[in-house]
């Protein structure tokens, strides 16, 4: 079976896209008798027709359009490999826009990215913390720092960390009112309830939700954790936020038979095969940063 070379592709595509040879020509800077003596020459090794030609215009045949959909494929991934390539020896610069949750951002991604900057001047960063999942592709972001389980199904996913849920309280409120043995006991206690009444554990292998009463609320991770630390109520918060404090004794992990499997710490990012070294470079800083901390 002969090898079908693939002079004229480009050619091809170009008159597809614009409609003319004419235009086609301009565009690649070639002659319009060049343009269509590569097509003739590609149709001739095909065996088929790929346009429908008049003296204004020309329209893709069937066999036409089909071709097309496979060449633009192929030159995607010709590009994609050059800058694959090109990229191998390049250092992160240029505008990097990205998005986190205000509080785990201040604390733990912030100074990663600044880190990260430092080392390569030539990077820009613009990031933006707010608890309101934007919408990287109408936001125009690089890379969103997201916890917990994801739902954007358009969006690349990348582990950097696992996260933890400990439902917890301080020893003092628990002398006073005693410690739940069980999830049905969760309704008698005082639950300090942050960005949701809801909260997720572990029952025979399956996880569920239990909607939580208290009366103290506020949708800040740390404000719920100093309300527990002062023995208000039961909490449920991230390892981030009690590691220390179960350490120390501050704070009591409860019913960890029900604590529910590990979440995680995800950075998000557009669907592309290939990364730009800025976007990469700061996914790998970040994991092994945060993995350090983990």
């Amino acid at each position: 079976m002969a090898v079908l070379r693939w002079e004229g592709m480009d050619e091809f595509v170009a008159v597809a896209e614009l409609g003319q040879f004419n235009a086609a020509a301009v565009q690649l800077g070639v002659s319009s008798s060049h343009i269509s003596r590569q097509v003739s020459q590609l149709e001739e090794r095909l065996q088929t027709r790929l346009f429908y030609r008049s003296t204004r215009r020309v329209s893709l045949t069937e066999a036409g359009h089909t071709f097309l959909q496979h060449c633009q494929r192929l030159q995607d991934g010709r590009e994609e490999a050059l800058r694959a390539v090109q990229d191998l020896g390049s250092s992160p610069k240029g505008l990097l826009r990205m998005t986190c949750a205000v509080a785990y951002g201040e604390r733990f991604v912030v100074p990663l990215v600044t880190d990260f900057q430092a080392r390569h001047p030539q990077l820009q960063v613009d990031i933006e913390l707010t608890n309101r999942p934007l919408d990287l592709l109408d936001e125009g972001l690089d890379l969103a720092i997201r916890l917990g389980r994801l739902q954007d199904s358009r969006l690349v996913a990348s582990r950097l960390a696992p996260r933890r849920m400990y439902l917890c309280a301080a020893p003092a409120y628990l002398e006073q009112y005693g410690r739940p043995h069980s999830l049905s006991e969760l309704s008698r206690h005082n639950c300090l309830i942050g960005s949701t009444d809801q909260w997720l554990l572990l029952q025979d292998t399956r996880e569920i939700t239990v909607r939580v009463e208290g009366n103290w609320r506020c949708n800040s991770g740390q404000a719920v954790l100093d309300a527990a630390l002062k023995g208000l109520g039961l909490c449920q918060l991230p390892d981030y936020y009690v590691q220390e404090h179960l350490r120390s004794g501050a704070l009591v992990a409860l019913l960890e038979a029900h604590q529910p499997p590990n979440t995680a710490v995800w950075a998000l990012y557009p669907q592309q095969r290939h990364l730009s070294p800025k976007v990469r470079g700061l996914i790998e800083h970040l994991r092994e940063g945060l993995g350090r901390i983990t």
